[in-house]
């Protein structure tokens, strides 16, 4: 271990009886809050699901991870929950992005927030969360287009009546990172309350160069119109800078070059991503009957985002182990979506057959200009250039010397990639049905048909491409319970992706003329309630793509090309005991690649075969508790071509958290604690993540 490190961790754990912080019971309080309403349990509710189902009913695989959890664990991102997620791995996201790969499938974005779609690119906050849902499997029905293999809810904090508090947060970190968040709670009125929740964290970690902050700050406010009728708006800000790293090239073994480690091949000054969004939200819940409820949501999303950046673009160990070619761009995304959406979830019996059913229509509206600029070179009339690999390169602000040793300046104005103008309409209708045919056997049935408008103005060709797709997605689910604490169940649903692709941009030649990709999951599985708050879930599912191709030898024919996922998924959460808490998964994912000619024999890439977390929370006395988690993820192809290859980690984390009072708790968290070198994930050939030693986050939580 490098001197310096070790006395970052020394400073921290020196520190820690110096420092206080909150005492948060909230798990105890949720168990002592349970509602029953009917039979649903509103405690355990999925959010993202628009009824009240309880999680031992739902006919598919998911994960919750609370606020507590999030605290508690120091999670500072979206990937820090996907590690301990099983079924789920990170990719890189080209270092300006969240993506997860769900079963399999990589995303940027099935993402949403208070389950309205939420699919531009950036770092997604995590301080003015309740809670994540992370629900695998197609999900169509529910969120429409993509979900092929997950999604991912992020359920936001609301104001809550009656009740004053401030909770607070501040962390700081070995390599000089901090961040500090803020949640106040004021009761207005009986009937009203006010809530804002705040943060600002500095960026900054094991790499040369990088740096950054954002700020986000979220004003809600609560009103019981009536005894029968809430309604919560919120607005959000973020802002966002950040350095872009894409991490380091692989060798002639396919693997990352090791020794390159500690070299960021990018430009201290221009590899950047800033991002300012302005989020509205409102929803309207009320209740008709006591067995009709009523909900609708408004959502507004203004995004205005640039990303630039070099990365490497080839290298060759073998005949030229010392240089590097670099390839760069810019983007600019300006993003508005308006998403209208409304529920009405009815109970009702016929013939002793009781039915839960919600029936829905979505309207999204989406305009998106976005372009992009290659990089240039006028050494090379091009957007690639060759250095010697050192550290730091010699390049900055776009300024350098070549491997050959001539100066070389780039413009990110000089050759256009492309520039479009992008307009989308989306409506949606959906019922779905959960009949409860007896005490043992539940069904759930229910289609949902999107019609998804698109039109493309493709600025340089002076050219308009539209295309109109309507897509009914089934899904079908059976339930089985022996007995009140296990279920059994089965499933089919189905997706669909329109060829414009996640960010619209594809739609240019001859994708306009493809019908969607579809895919459907099949999905059996087994859920045990121990006791409560303690579960086991365990499933197995096929994921099958069907991909329409313009077939080779006949341009009016299509080929439709069939690809395959297969695996097994396995987790345990909960209480083991009133002193211990643990959260453990297993996954085994298995596919192959398949093209015009039939199965290739080569695996997709970003899918390890074998994940395994494990995270144990130990009370080791009213006041004191410990932590301690491991992570292990199988090595992956990081390419399609299978030449690039991401080894195999495993990865230690610890933490330690004293209780000063009921309203003060101190807390350390170690990530690394075994101080591997590891690479976590990857985007393409060479851009390998280098994952950070060593390193711990001392964090006080406090109520005023």
């Amino acid at each position: 271990m490098k001197p310096s490190r070790l006395a970052g961790v020394a400073v921290i754990l020196c520190a820690l009886p110096l420092a206080s912080v909150a005492y948060a019971q909230q798990q105890e309080k949720e168990l002592e809050e349970i509602v029953v309403v009917g039979r649903y349990l509103y405690s355990d509710q999925v959010n993202a699901l628009r009824t009240p189902t309880p999680i031992i009913d739902v006919p598919q695989s998911l994960s919750i991870v609370t606020a507590d959890q999030i605290a508690l664990r120091d999670f500072a991102s979206i990937g820090d929950i996907v590690n301990y997620t099983p079924g789920v791995n990170t990719s890189q996201g080209e270092g300006h992005r969240d993506a997860v790969v769900f079963r399999g499938v990589r995303s940027t974005a099935d993402f949403f927030i208070d389950g309205v779609r939420d699919d531009v690119q950036y770092y997604r906050p995590l301080y003015n969360l309740e809670q994540v849902e992370i629900l695998r499997g197609p999900n169509a029905l529910l969120f429409g287009r993509g979900g092929t293999g997950g999604i991912l809810n992020r359920v936001t904090k609301k104001g809550v009546i009656g009740e004053n508090f401030t909770d607070y947060q501040a962390d700081v970190g070995t390599f000089g990172e901090y961040d500090v968040q803020v949640d106040s709670n004021f009761a207005v009125s009986e009937s009203s309350a006010f809530r804002i929740n705040a943060f600002y964290e500095n960026l900054n970690n094991h790499r040369d160069f990088y740096d950054g902050d954002r700020l986000g700050v979220n004003p809600t406010a609560k009103f019981e119109l009536s005894p029968t009728t809430t309604l919560d708006l919120s607005y959000e800000y973020i802002d966002h800078e950040r350095f872009i790293d894409r991490g380091i090239p692989t060798g002639s073994d396919g693997r990352p070059v090791e020794d390159f480690k500690d070299i960021v091949f990018g430009d201290p000054e221009l590899n950047t991503t800033q991002l300012e969004a302005h989020l509205f939200r409102a929803i309207l819940q009320h209740e008709f009957t006591e067995n009709l409820k009523g909900n609708f949501s408004a959502f507004n999303g203004d995004y205005d985002k640039l990303y630039q950046n070099f990365y490497v673009s080839g290298y060759n160990q073998l005949t030229t182990p010392n240089q590097a070619a670099l390839d760069g761009y810019v983007d600019t995304t300006l993003r508005r979506n308006t998403i209208l959406s409304g529920n009405l979830i009815g109970e009702f019996g016929t013939g002793g057959i009781n039915h839960t059913i919600v029936a829905g229509a979505e309207f999204i509206d989406t305009s998106s200009d976005q372009d992009r600029f290659n990089a240039f070179w006028d050494t090379t009339s091009d957007d690639n250039e060759i250095f010697a690999i050192s550290r730091p390169l010699e390049l900055v602000a776009g300024v350098g010397v070549n491997s050959s040793g001539l100066s070389t300046t780039n413009s990110f104005i000089a050759d256009l990639n492309d520039d479009t103008r992008v307009g989308v309409e989306v409506f949606s209708a959906y019922i779905q049905d959960e009949i409860e045919i007896s005490e043992r056997l539940d069904v759930v049935i229910g289609a949902r048909l999107d019609s998804f408008d698109i039109e493309v103005f493709n600025v340089p060709a002076n050219e308009m491409r539209n295309r109109k797709d309507e897509e009914v997605s089934p899904r079908l689910g059976l339930v089985f319970k022996p007995r009140e604490e296990v279920s059994i169940y089965g499933s089919y649903s189905e997706s669909f992706l329109p060829r414009s692709g996640e960010q619209f941009a594809n739609i240019n030649g001859n994708n306009h003329q493809l019908d969607p990709n579809t895919f459907t999951n099949l999905e059996v599985g087994v859920k045990l309630d121990f006791r409560q708050g303690l579960s086991l879930t365990a499933a197995v599912f096929e994921i099958e793509q069907s991909s329409p191709q313009v077939a080779d030898n006949d341009a009016s024919t299509l080929d439709v090309i069939d690809s395959r996922i297969n695996g097994f998924e396995a987790q345990l959460a909960g209480p083991v005991t009133d002193r211990w808490f643990v959260s453990a998964g297993y996954s085994f994912l298995d596919g192959e690649q398949v093209n015009r000619s039939g199965p290739t024999g080569l695996r997709p890439r970003e899918l390890p075969e074998n994940m395994f977390s494990l995270y144990n929370n130990f009370r080791v006395t009213d006041r004191f508790g410990l932590g301690l988690g491991l992570s292990y993820q199988d090595e992956s192809f990081i390419n399609n071509g299978n030449s690039a290859i991401l080894p195999s980690y495993t990865r230690v984390d610890a933490a330690a958290y004293y209780d000063v009072s009921e309203k003060l708790r101190i807390q350390l968290n170690i990530e690394n604690l075994s101080d591997r070198l590891y690479f976590p994930n990857s985007h393409s050939t060479h851009q390998a993540t280098v994952g950070a030693p060593l390193n711990a986050r001392l964090t006080i939580i406090g109520r005023i």
